[in-house]
């Protein structure tokens, strides 16, 4: 009888000690999208090229595993890098706590990665018992299998639609649309999914508590909180919530105007949610104690592109015409890694871009070429955060008494010190200013 005590004592011990969280205020939460592997030249990002960041981050969060759509289980989206002989990311990033003890690694689910046509999956897995034990069971699996400190929920979840600016016709004719049911898909069981939701952090939870593993959400850009999420009842049972409010505005939500993606607060004549504090208060004010929140810090800047209609001032909300051109390493319209932009700054560059930043401290900086009426070349405009700016946002979170930040991700942070020779500029300053 006294060693059923004993170890029932220990076990509650071991519990108290994890729940003292030495990263209470201070989490610097890193996401690695395992996909910039597949980038050629020098913006390929490998296993080897975490490990410089790992020295200033808290949490690795290793994404994105999937699910699915017919067995409701976890699986991951690259086999041969996550899982494959070839690489195994998924053992040799756990394997990191042996140089890096103090670090937790956890592994994130859905973050976008499943193409928009695959995700009402993520929907029905909430809708029953049975759907959410298989989960849940393959959850247990792979904690088995891997030894990674907690999973994260970065669930895929309907984003809201854009609003648009209407005539007097256009009002007339889309509130016409809507009472036929024409447009966007329309989840009729809002309120079941987010029960649902609810049900499947209880239960998992319930089944990480005693192995002392983590459990976090990630709230995606433009997901509803306030129909996705009931907060009062998640807070229980997550380790932290990582808001992701960035993205507010981007080249292909809004192809035609440019504008800041990732301000602090709302700057005017804009939408008053489409920003940091009214994003981190909705969940303050439901429910969510401050130290579990967690605010997204992106590390890539959203661009687009001007033309003969662009304003030459460069002050957003500029007219612009969809995305802006890709660059040589990340290969993607509308995108530039940190290391991309901060490469035009420069006296020299080719494609120079002006810059303009943010004495405010509010919305952000921002750089831009104008469009050339000479030779007919389009112009760009580039809404970034940087090494000051993402400053700003730790010490917002410092003054907030938060959980600290979450850096999204690695790979588009300057990893290659090319900026300034210091390695990811963006993450250092931040973790600097909490």
């Amino acid at each position: 009888m006294k060693v059923l005590i004993f170890a029932a004592v220990a076990v509650f011990c071991a519990q108290s000690v994890l729940a003292l969280d030495p990263h209470e205020h201070n989490k610097v939460v890193c996401y690695w999208n395992s996909t910039a592997f597949e980038r050629q030249g020098p913006g390929k990002f490998q296993l080897d090229d975490v490990r410089p960041a790992l020295s200033l981050c808290t949490h690795l969060v290793y994404g994105f595993a999937g699910i699915n759509a017919e067995t409701f289980e976890v699986v991951p989206l690259s086999p041969s890098l996550d899982t494959g002989a070839g690489y195994s990311y998924y053992k040799l990033t756990t394997q990191l706590k042996k140089a890096f003890p103090d670090l937790k690694i956890y592994l994130s689910i859905g973050g976008n990665a499943d193409p928009p046509e695959d995700t009402h999956k993520y929907l029905l897995l909430t809708e029953t018992t049975e759907a959410r034990s298989k989960f849940i069971n393959s959850v247990n699996r792979l904690m088995n299998d891997y030894d990674f400190d907690g999973i994260d929920l970065a669930w895929q979840f309907p984003p809201v639609k854009v609003k648009k600016q209407r005539g007097t016709f256009g009002s007339i004719w889309h509130g016409l649309k809507k009472t036929l049911g024409y447009g966007k898909f329309k989840d009729d069981k809002e309120q079941e999914h987010r029960d649902g939701f609810t049900i499947l952090v209880r239960d998992l939870k319930a089944q990480l508590r005693p192995r002392l593993k983590a459990l976090t959400v990630t709230v995606l850009p433009h997901v509803n909180s306030s129909i996705y999420y009931d907060c009062r009842l998640l807070a229980s049972n997550i380790d932290a919530v990582h808001l992701f409010a960035f993205d507010q505005k981007t080249p292909e939500r809004n192809p035609q105007e440019g504008d800041y993606p990732a301000p602090i607060y709302e700057s005017y004549g804009r939408e008053p949610h489409d920003n940091v504090h009214a994003t981190m208060g909705y969940w303050l004010d439901n429910g969510t104690p401050g130290s579990k929140i967690v605010v997204g810090i992106p590390t890539f800047a959203r661009t687009w592109k001007l033309t003969s209609d662009s304003q030459i001032s460069g002050v957003p909300p500029i007219v612009a015409d969809g995305p802006g051109a890709e660059g040589p390493h990340t290969n993607i319209p509308g995108i530039l890694s940190y290391a991309e932009v901060c490469s035009r700054l420069t006296e020299s560059a080719v494609g120079r871009l002006r810059r303009v930043g943010d004495p405010s401290k509010k919305y952000g900086s921002y750089a831009f070429q104008a469009y050339d009426e000479n030779t007919g070349a389009d112009g760009i405009w580039v809404g970034y955060e940087d090494p000051d700016t993402a400053g700003n946002k730790a010490a917002y979170v410092k003054a907030r008494g938060l959980g600290g930040v979450a850096i999204y991700d690695l790979s588009l942070d300057d990893f290659r010190g090319v900026c300034t020779g210091d390695k990811f500029p963006i993450i250092r300053a931040a973790k600097y200013k909490l």
